[in-house]
């Protein structure tokens, strides 16, 4: 009877071991799944960081591009109407007079 006794509490003694060691075991690998995760995660937002870095300086370079060619169609708008007023000022100036007095 102590025999049975005796081999009972060894074969509960070395469930506990045994649970135990399956608990830890399965929270290292709960660890190593959530590393893994970050790891993961972390590599995707680099990636998506560069590609934003990239589309950032390719955006820029389209805005630069436009706004020069806006700014040089101002520019050369602005030379026209200038060249127009000083060849028109007078004529426009006697029409307008005319008009009102006129």
């Amino acid at each position: 009877m102590q025999d049975m006794i005796k081999r009972i509490v060894e074969a509960d003694s070395e469930a506990q071991a045994l649970e135990e060691a399956n608990r830890k075991a399965a929270e290292k690998e709960k660890i190593k799944i959530e590393e893994e995760a970050k790891s993961i995660y972390q590599k995707y937002m680099d990636e998506a960081q560069l590609e934003i870095a990239k589309n950032d300086a390719y955006l820029e370079k389209r805005f630069t591009r436009k706004l020069t060619e806006i700014t040089a169609k101002q520019e050369s708008a602005m030379i026209k109407l200038k060249s127009d007023y000083e060849q028109n000022r007078d004529r426009w100036v006697d029409e307008i007079v005319g008009r009102v007095v006129g």
